[in-house]
């Protein structure tokens, strides 16, 4: 399961001319399933997103009671390496899909998160207001041992390579990618 976090101060998702869920001041949720999820999963990434540490005082939705827009998003288990059509083959199907998505849902709701959903399988109209930093450090974050500076290469990740380096500096709206 992977999931792309956003601290946003609006969200929305319109289906046929129709808003189906909006938040104020939260967390937006992109939310791909793949093949091996499972119901175990779909919990563990309720709970990374529900404790993530992203808005203002390094709190999170746990902590304020933000809203959470989960909206489903096949394309994060998308493949663009070869030729020039992305492949989905990594995207669970959605009869697969469909019952995760609705399981991590459910999983924010047991823990007292406010959530709101697009439709699944619809053809949806995802806007939002992206907002950030929650927090500003004086400079960058090292670890306590520090690691040499990788070589790129052009597979290297920019976090990976930040990761490596040790240096971690957050500017502008959080945007996270959570792997489950």
């Amino acid at each position: 399961m992977r999931a792309v976090v956003q601290t946003v101060g609006r969200a929305s998702v319109t289906v046929d001319g129709a808003v189906v869920g909006a938040i104020s001041d939260g967390l937006l949720v992109l939310l791909g399933v793949t093949h091996t999820d499972t119901a175990e999963t779909a919990r563990t990434m309720a709970r990374k997103v529900h404790e993530l540490r992203i808005l203002d005082d390094e709190r999170s939705a746990a902590d304020t009671g933000a809203p959470i827009l989960v909206v489903s998003q096949f394309t994060l288990y998308g493949d663009a390496r070869k030729g020039r059509r992305p492949s989905w083959t990594a995207a669970a199907p959605a009869e697969v899909a469909e019952p995760l998505v609705t399981a991590v849902v459910d999983a924010l709701r047991e823990r007292g998160a406010k959530v709101e959903t697009g439709r699944f399988r619809a053809h949806m109209l995802v806007e939002s207001t992206n907002i950030g930093p929650p927090n500003n450090p004086p400079g960058p974050l090292t670890p306590p041992h520090p690691h040499p500076t990788p070589t790129p290469t052009p597979n290297s990740s920019p976090a990976l390579i930040m990761r490596l380096a040790g240096i971690l500096k957050i500017e502008g709206p959080v945007n996270l990618m959570i792997d489950g």
